[in-house]
């Protein structure tokens, strides 16, 4: 009894242990992050995350620290906790305060808000070694969707979108016999005007659908890497098919129920069927890729031994 006593107290006090060494280690690191942006994420809800275009900025940072709480578990299990990669994390490290410096003293959010992708990932590569970094690369590259991005860039790449979208609709509903005609990004149907606005169909709807797409791919975790990459290069068009969508049901509501409908209540639901419609093309396409797979396979011949 007195020999197996201390065994095992030793075995029931290891797991307290190396919890109270984590909390010593990563409590001062979340404290700093916290202190150092917190006034950053003020500004972020007062400013581009309360308008339509980056409102989804807010649902990818909570994602990413789920994501982040979710692989913990594997990334302490597969890090060897030791520091392996000091000059690499060292130089992340500073690459990231200085990026933090120059984006909060000017005012870029495209370097300030992203300062903490690099930020985070140094910390990992001091503190738990690069197999850390590579078990929690998702997350990481999961938090670049909430980067807001420059508005030069932006409108030149939102304008091209918003005409493609306009275009597709008016002949959606032409073909169905619909009153509409279209001017530039102007959609008129009965005696209704409608703009096709950036929310509707530019480039931050894209960016917030490529990443609904890929936390798809994330949870579902294919084995077939065929399969991931063809969902992965279709979420683009399905992203688009989405928009188009969206643009379709609010100028029917439009149309059917008067502008009031349309710009009031039933607005945001349409932000709703934007989601839906893309969340239920995804597993859609997934569906008949797996389908596709599995008659691709069942179609070999089946090889017999001599």
């Amino acid at each position: 009894m007195s020999i197996n006593t201390p065994t095992t107290f030793n075995r029931s006090a290891a797991p307290s242990e190396g919890w109270r060494r984590q909390l010593l280690v990563w409590l001062p690191i979340a404290a700093g992050l916290v202190v150092l942006y917190l006034p950053s994420l003020v500004d972020l809800f007062r400013g581009v995350w309360s308008t339509d275009q980056q409102a989804h900025g807010p649902i990818v940072l909570g994602i990413a620290c789920w994501l982040i709480y979710r692989k913990w578990p594997d990334m302490v299990r597969s890090s060897d906790g030791q520091a392996g990669a000091t000059v690499a994390g060292w130089s992340v490290f500073i690459f990231a305060l200085l990026l933090y410096v120059i984006g909060r003293s000017q005012d870029i959010l495209l370097f300030e808000i992203g300062s903490v992708v690099w930020l985070f990932s140094g910390i990992l590569l001091l503190i738990r070694g690069p197999r850390a970094l590579k078990a929690q690369w998702f997350p990481l590259f999961f938090m670049l969707f909430m980067i807001p991005l420059p508005g030069p860039l932006v409108d030149l790449l939102t304008m091209p979108m918003k005409m493609a979208v306009s275009y597709v609709a008016e002949n959606i509903l032409f073909w169905f016999d619909y009153p509409i005609a279209r001017t530039g990004v102007i959609l008129q149907i009965g005696q209704y005007k409608l703009l096709v606005a950036d929310a509707c169909a530019g480039l931050h709807t894209l960016f917030t659908l490529e990443a609904l797409g890929l936390l798809y791919l994330n949870i579902v975790r294919h084995d077939s890497v065929l399969r991931n990459i063809a969902l992965a290069i279709l979420i683009v068009p399905i992203s688009f098919t989405a928009n188009v969508i969206r643009v379709i049901v609010l100028t029917l509501i439009t149309y059917h129920f008067g502008d009031e409908a349309g710009q009031g209540f039933l607005h945001g639901f349409a932000g709703m069927v934007l989601f839906l419609s893309a969340l239920l093309l995804i597993i859609g396409v997934d569906s008949l890729l797996q389908l596709g797979i599995r008659l691709r396979y069942q179609g070999r011949p089946i090889s017999r031994g001599a």
